[in-house]
């Protein structure tokens, strides 16, 4: 971690930004300034190189196009990799969790991913749009993901990985499983935006880049209203 503040980076907002994920970006400082920590965010866009030594990295949805142009503008820079290699976190949503794999479709073409999590992307049956959540790996030690779902990929994850949730309404992966996570790094289709209405995983993402084992709580009681609502309206759903 910086020894001066927290260095929160979003990738290429001017291509990889729809459903609010700027909102990632947001929670994350937020929390960590109620709790005293210095915060530096850095908005980082396509014709720009990314920062090496940042703590934390985001990088949220995107169309066909944009996501294919992020891909290859980060494969190019390759400071992402250097400082995934280097132990800084990684955060990805919908078209940025498909880019952290090893490839994924866009515009009827395949391209090559980022081949930081072992996974494949390509095109599912249908889209996969609506409420999304699961149980979250117990290991992660976070409550049940909530989220909103708007994506047409399916994936696939390899043994070098593990699902982030097991899906219990909506698609995520394949029906099955949703998003991925080794290490520091971390994947999902979550919008909503994901860290707000999983406030629990957004201080995952802190305590893995301070490398502090247990955070100060703060007053979740909002948070803790919306995912409750989300909740009823999932239950409500499935019964229909």
């Amino acid at each position: 971690m910086s020894t001066e503040s927290l260095r929160i980076v979003w990738i290429y907002p001017d291509l990889l930004s729809t459903y609010g994920d700027r909102g990632n970006l947001l929670i994350l400082a937020r929390r960590a300034r109620l709790r005293g920590m210095p915060v530096e965010t850095l908005e980082v866009r396509s014709d720009q190189r990314l920062p090496a030594t940042a703590d934390i990295y985001l990088i949220g949805g995107g169309e066909d196009g944009p996501q294919a142009l992020g891909a290859q503008r980060l494969l190019a820079d390759g400071n992402l990799h250097r400082a995934a290699a280097q132990g800084s976190v990684v955060f990805g949503v919908c078209a940025g969790y498909q880019l952290l794999g090893t490839s994924f479709f866009a515009k009827g073409t395949q391209y090559a991913g980022l081949e930081l999590l072992d996974l494949a992307s390509d095109r599912g049956p249908s889209r996969a749009v609506g409420e999304l959540a699961g149980e979250i790996d117990p290991r992660l030690g976070v409550p049940a993901l909530s989220g909103f779902e708007n994506h047409g990929g399916r994936t696939r994850l390899g043994a070098g990985v593990s699902p982030l949730a097991r899906v219990t309404a909506g698609v995520g992966n394949d029906g099955q499983t949703e998003g991925a996570w080794r290490g520091k790094l971390l994947g999902t289709y979550s919008h909503g935006p994901a860290l707000a209405r999983n406030p629990a995983l957004a201080d995952l993402l802190l305590r893995w880049a301070t490398g502090v084992h247990q955070l100060p709580p703060l007053d979740d009681r909002w948070h803790d209203q919306l995912r409750s609502e989300r909740h009823a309206a999932v239950t409500a759903a499935a019964r229909v």
